[in-house]
């Protein structure tokens, strides 16, 4: 797979946040997953918090790319679903994508909504990964 990232001086800086403008790739594999929340092996949610729960799905996305051969660096699109109620925490999401996708990182969405399958939880992240 080859994948180059596209981060333009001519729109905002956006690996600040933890994320890319662009990525270009090409490759055989393209692999979609299901959003992944933060709940463990036993569907048991994760802490009360949005740092907590944001790393597990983390942890979930990983995993799965895992099974099939892949790692967070074949990722090249995450999109975000966020809680209403945690808006003013998004620092914890630009944190956790900063820790995990530090060079590089691929671009995402951040879609804010009233709530998620569960009303405990408070983030969603669906992820798309070229595999070699």
């Amino acid at each position: 797979m080859s994948r180059t990232v596209i981060n333009p001086d001519t729109v905002f800086n956006s690996v600040q946040y933890g994320f890319s403008q662009a990525v270009i790739v090409t490759g055989q594999r393209r692999m979609l997953l299901s959003g992944q929340v933060g709940v463990d092996v036993n569907e048991r949610t994760v802490g009360p918090g949005l740092q907590v729960q944001t790393e597990a799905a983390l942890d979930n996305v990983e995993r799965v790319l895992a099974a099939a051969g892949g790692t967070l660096a074949q990722v090249i699109m995450l999109r975000i679903y966020i809680c209403e109620t945690v808006r003013e925490e998004q620092e914890v999401i630009a944190q956790a994508l900063r820790d995990r996708f530090k060079i590089d990182p691929p671009p995402s969405s951040w879609v804010i909504v009233s709530g998620l399958s569960l009303p405990e939880w408070l983030i969603e992240i669906e992820a798309e990964a070229m595999l070699d």
